[in-house]
């Protein structure tokens, strides 16, 4: 239900404790009152990083767990929003931005940062989870760190994945993209790029590899 606060946040585990989060064993438990005080809300972050939520009513020491369901009115409504505020303040102090999380986007993001010295640059704001990479010396994009629905690429599923773009020699793209897991470039001129999923399908060394590969082609 509160999934969409924490969308591509990463936890900063270190900043919990001085936040007022409680090591509980593996977890950590943070204690508030909401509501005027009608309700203790505990919030739990064990390993997968995602909050769980428990509200309690203090009057009768039973749990409220009526906002976990479909059901609306005011009073739920009221309910609801206190714990997002709470979860919302969380997000900020304790999670930092990270639009890209499949494992293989941050090895690549690694990559092109310590061979090149660039970032990703979000360019557009309706599509704040896309990003390319450009040459410092002719401005030239190289490759597009991308998310896209799964089907879209032809996959069967509508699941949300993370792509990368990077360009290749018109004459050797038809034998690259007969091969399994790539694909004609999303979003781009299919002639000159190509799309990988981050998704370990295809080795680490060889994502790096054509990715030094693109960085060479947009040299000129």
């Amino acid at each position: 239900m509160f999934e969409d606060i924490f969308r591509r946040k990463k936890l900063n585990r270190d900043k919990l404790t001085a936040y007022g989060f409680v090591r509980d064993g593996d977890a950590y438990l943070l204690k508030q009152n909401i509501m005027h005080n009608a309700f203790t809300l505990y919030v739990s972050i064990g390993e997968n990083e995602a909050p769980d939520t428990r509200l309690v009513e203090k009057d009768t020491g039973e749990e409220y767990a009526l906002y976990k369901t479909d059901a609306q009115g005011t009073f739920i409504g009221d309910v609801r929003a206190a714990i997002a505020h709470v979860l919302h303040k969380i997000a900020d102090d304790c999670y930092e931005t990270a639009v890209f999380q499949a494992r293989q986007a941050q090895v690549l993001l690694a990559f092109v940062r310590e061979n090149y010295g660039d970032e990703p640059e979000f360019l557009w704001s309706k599509f704040p989870d896309n990003a390319v990479w450009r040459r410092k010396d002719t401005a030239k994009w190289y490759g597009a760190i991308l998310t896209v629905q799964g089907s879209k690429l032809g996959l069967d599923t509508d699941a949300v994945v993370e792509i990368v773009d990077l360009r290749l020699q018109p004459a050797l793209m038809a034998d690259l993209t007969a091969k399994e897991h790539y694909y004609p470039g999303w979003h781009m001129n299919k002639k000159s790029w190509y799309t990988m999923i981050l998704d370990e399908s295809i080795p680490d060394e060889e994502l790096c590899q054509r990715v030094r590969d693109s960085y060479a082609l947009a040299r000129k």
